[in-house]
């Protein structure tokens, strides 16, 4: 009996997100974002391969190079994604500069938290028309076609990295359009990495000489986020969730 109940809630909820009244950018499918095409960082393989799990796509954040004066991740993404770049409570953020102080010193860091990109999203778990996911190449995404603006993957989220979108929007991206009442987040520019390119976020990070993020596929033990990574180590955030993030940090305190 249980299970007929919950099958029907969930047919009910899938049907509500087809029929809600969601502001999507016209002539776009948000659903093929999931089945685009990607290219190796180091490979010559044929860039219309299928997403598979070959590839793990990763950040490594040395938090030792990052400036605490500097925003140039935060506006690339926010041009990137056509944000308006506002930092209030309802305002959309994929990416965020966090202070972190230690109490016993005074030391201060800065970083740029965004999502994790886990494996294990607590974020997937909890969608329950399945808008969330995670992608076979290790990308969490939010299908805005399915999203019915519930918010359980915010509360689920422990970094916090998931906005709900209450503004009108204004230069949208054709690329990755948005939509009014769901909820979106970090996507590690994802169309920029299945055309072969990094981030905006790291291209950005590079160009102001920081060069305080670097991309890379986490599977190939040759890449350089992977040798950079084996020579000089990295930790996830809340790695005592067990949720297997795609971004690591150096730097960190013990």
């Amino acid at each position: 009996m249980k299970q007929s109940v919950d099958n029907s809630r969930r047919d009910f909820l899938a049907k509500t997100a087809i029929a809600g009244t969601i502001t999507i950018a016209s002539g776009v499918l948000l659903h093929q974002t999931a089945n685009a095409k990607s290219l190796n960082e180091t490979s010559t393989r044929n860039p219309h391969t299928p997403v598979s799990n070959i590839n793990r796509w990763g950040l490594l954040i040395d938090t030792n190079k990052c400036g605490k004066s500097c925003s140039a991740c935060v506006d690339a993404c926010n041009t990137e994604n056509g944000l308006a770049g506002r930092t209030g409570p309802q305002d959309t953020q994929y990416i965020r500069k966090v202070t972190l102080r230690d109490k016993s010193t005074g030391h201060e860091l800065s970083l740029p938290l965004m999502c994790q990109h886990c494996e294990s999203a607590p974020c997937v778990d909890v969608c329950p028309v399945n808008a969330s996911f995670i992608r076979a190449d290790g990308i969490a995404l939010v299908d805005r076609h399915l999203c019915i603006g519930c918010r359980y993957c915010m509360m689920a989220c422990p970094y916090k990295a998931r906005s709900f979108v209450h503004e009108e929007l204004h230069n949208q991206k054709t690329s990755d359009p948005r939509g009014i009442g769901t909820v979106e987040a970090c996507n590690m520019c994802v169309t920029r990495v299945d055309a072969g390119k990094i981030p905006a976020c790291v291209e950005a990070c590079s160009a102001d000489n920081h060069k305080a993020m670097m991309f890379g596929d986490l599977n190939d033990p040759e890449s350089g986020i992977s040798v950079e990574l084996k020579k000089h180590g990295g930790k996830q955030i809340r790695a005592d969730l067990a949720l297997n993030t795609g971004v690591h940090y150096q730097g960190l305190n013990e």
